[in-house]
C-alpha cells in the first residue's frame, strides 16, 4: 500500500514538473510574441564610427524609459542592433535583413547622405519606415521616411546670412565629396549670390581621407574671411589640425562647421584646434533650460558622467518618442498607418517644441549657432525665435532643376552618393 502511494506520489509530481515546464515554455513564447521589434542601423566600425555609435546610446536611452514605463501597446520594445560599416551598400543590405529576418516595424538610422539614399530603397521596397536623425541637404523626400534632421533651410541658409553679417564676405567651401557637401555648398553659392558674397575656393575629400594639405594651401592662397566647412566624421580632427599647423586660427580665419558637435570636441580632437570656431545645429548641450539640464543629467547618470549629448544624439532621442507617439494614436506599429499618424505630431523635446511637417516628413525645429569654448561646448551666440519650416528644396531652383542637379553628381560617381577618387 505505501509503495502504491509512493508511486502515486511521483507520478504526480512527474506531471507537476511537466505543467511546469510546459507553461513556463508557453509564457516565454507568449512574452517573445509580446515583444516589439526595432531597427537600429549605425556605423559601429569605420570612419564614421567616431560620429555614429554615439547615436545607437541615445536611440536605446529612450527605448529604456518607454520599456521601463510600461512598454508600448502592452509590449516591450526589443532593440535589434546591426552594424552599417561606414558603407551604405552595408546599411541597405542590413536594413533588408533588419525588416526580411528580424520583422522589425521601423529602423532608427544612418547618417551620411549616401546610407540614407541606400537605405531609402530598401523600405520603400517593403513599405517600412526609416527614422533620420542627422542634418542633410534636402532635394529628396520619401513616403517611408522622416527627416528629423535639419533641412537646408533650417541650418545652413540661417548660417550663411549670420556668416555674412558677422564674418565678412569672402567664402571658401570646404567637404567630404558625397552628396551632403556637395548639395550643401551647391546651396550656399545660390544664397552667396543673393546676399552679395563671393566663393573664393571650393574643395572636396573623399570620405575619410585625412590628406587636406593642398587645401589649406589653397586656403592661405585666397585668403577668405571664413570657411564654410562640410567634412564629416574623422576627417575633421586632420582638417582642423592642419588649419592650425599651418598658423590658420580662429581669430584670422574662423570655420563654420556642420557636421561638428560635442561629441568630436571631447573624443576626436584637439581642443586647441577648434576654440573660437563655430558650428551650426538644432541642438547644443548647452541650452539652458530645465528641460534640457534634466535629460542631460539623465543620459550621464545611465552611460556615465564623462558622456555628451550632442545634435544627433538628441534628434535620434525624440525620433523614438514621436514614433512611439504615433504607434499609440494608430494603435498598431504597421509602418504605413504609423506613418499616417505621425504627420502633424510633435513633441516637447530637450532642444524644445518640434512637429512633422505635414507635407515634407521633416521636423520644425529651432535653428542655433555656437561658438566653441574652452570647456568643450559650444556657447550659444544666436538662434531663431521659433522652430523653422522645413524646406527640402530651396527656392533659389526648381524641384527639377535640384533633382538634376543630384542625378547628375550620381551619375558623374558612376552611379553612386560618394566620389571615391580624389581630385
Amino acid at each position: 500500500m505505501k509503495s502504491i502511494k509512493l508511486k502515486v506520489f511521483f507520478v504526480l509530481l512527474a506531471a507537476i514538473v511537466i505543467i511546469g515546464i510546459s507553461m513556463f515554455f508557453m509564457k516565454t513564447k507568449n512574452i517573445e510574441k509580446e515583444t516589439i521589434a526595432v531597427g537600429i542601423l549605425h556605423s559601429q566600425t569605420g570612419y564614421m564610427a567616431i560620429s555614429e555609435s554615439s547615436i545607437i546610446n541615445a536611440v536605446l536611452f529612450a527605448i529604456q524609459e518607454i520599456n521601463a514605463s510600461g512598454g508600448l501597446l502592452v509590449k516591450l520594445i526589443e532593440p535589434v542592433i546591426v552594424d552599417g560599416k561606414s558603407d551604405p551598400k552595408v546599411f541597405a543590405q542590413e536594413a533588408e535583413q533588419l525588416i526580411k529576418r528580424e520583422k522589425v516595424s521601423v529602423i532608427f538610422g544612418c547618417w551620411t547622405s549616401s546610407s540614407r539614399k541606400a537605405v531609402k530603397e530598401v523600405v520603400e521596397k517593403y513599405d517600412n519606415l526609416l527614422m533620420y536623425p542627422v542634418q542633410h541637404e534636402g532635394l529628396e523626400s520619401s513616403p517611408n521616411i522622416v527627416y528629423s534632421g535639419a533641412a537646408p533651410n533650417q541650418q545652413i541658409i540661417p548660417s550663411i546670412a549670420w556668416c555674412l553679417r558677422h564674418l565678412g564676405k569672402k567664402c571658401y567651401l570646404v567637404g567630404s565629396d558625397y552628396i551632403y557637401p556637395r548639395s550643401a555648398n551647391a546651396v550656399v553659392r545660390d544664397y552667396f549670390t543673393m546676399l552679395g558674397g563671393t566663393i573664393v575656393g571650393e574643395s572636396y575629400e573623399v570620405l575619410g581621407s585625412s590628406n587636406f594639405v593642398s587645401i589649406v594651401e589653397d586656403i592661405k592662397k585666397t585668403k577668405p574671411d571664413f570657411i564654410i566647412n562640410t567634412i564629416n566624421g574623422q576627417s575633421n580632427s586632420a582638417f582642423f589640425s592642419l588649419l592650425n599647423n599651418a598658423g590658420i586660427t580662429a581669430k584670422e580665419i574662423p570655420v563654420m562647421s556642420y557636421s561638428i558637435s560635442e561629441t568630436e570636441l571631447l573624443n576626436t580632437m584637439n581642443l586647441n584646434d577648434l576654440v573660437g570656431h563655430y558650428a551650426c545645429s538644432n541642438y547644443f548641450s548647452s541650452i539652458p533650460t530645465e528641460t534640457n539640464k534634466k535629460f542631460v543629467a539623465k543620459f550621464k547618470t545611465q552611460y556615465g558622467s564623462s558622456r555628451i549629448v550632442n545634435d544627433p544624439m538628441e534628434t535620434a532621442y525624440f525620433n523614438v518618442l514621436l514614433w512611439a507617439k504615433a504607434v499609440i494614436k494608430a494603435s498598431t506599429t504597421n509602418p504605413k498607418k504609423v506613418i499616417t499618424e505621425i504627420k502633424g505630431l510633435g513633441i516637447y523635446a530637450p532642444e524644445g517644441p518640434v512637429f512633422v511637417d505635414e507635407e515634407t516628413q521633416n521636423t520644425w525645429r529651432i535653428c542655433r549657432i555656437g561658438k566653441i569654448n574652452k570647456n568643450e561646448e559650444f556657447s550659444i551666440i544666436w538662434e531663431s525665435r521659433k522652430p523653422i519650416k522645413p524646406e527640402p528644396y530651396p527656392t533659389t531652383r526648381s524641384k527639377k532643376a535640384w533633382q538634376e542637379f543630384t542625378q547628375k553628381l550620381y551619375e558623374n560617381w558612376g552611379n553612386k552618393w560618394e566620389n571615391e577618387k580624389s581630385e
